[in-house]
């Protein structure tokens, strides 16, 4: 592999996940109600305990996000 495909690896991945973490958002912004109610469902959860979950799993998808796929290819951008 070469380091322009490894490049547009890097680039591809940070678009898909930099789109899912948007569309994520934007679905618990404006649906999180419903999400909630369907969730509760199935593990009865405060809304609280719900509400600190979302807003844990965004915090670790950004770092994930950061870590793995925008700051390598960054760096590959930067040496290329």
């Amino acid at each position: 592999m070469t380091i322009q495909e490894v490049e547009a690896f890097f680039m591809w991945c940070t678009i898909i996940d930099a789109v899912l973490l948007t569309f994520s958002a934007v679905v618990f912004v404006f649906a999180g109600n419903w999400i909630y109610r369907i969730q509760n469902k199935w593990f009865p959860i405060s809304r609280e305990i719900f509400n600190v979950a979302i807003y844990s799993y965004f915090g670790l998808f950004k770092i994930a996000f950061f870590v793995f796929n925008l700051t390598p290819y960054i760096a590959l951008v930067i040496i290329s």
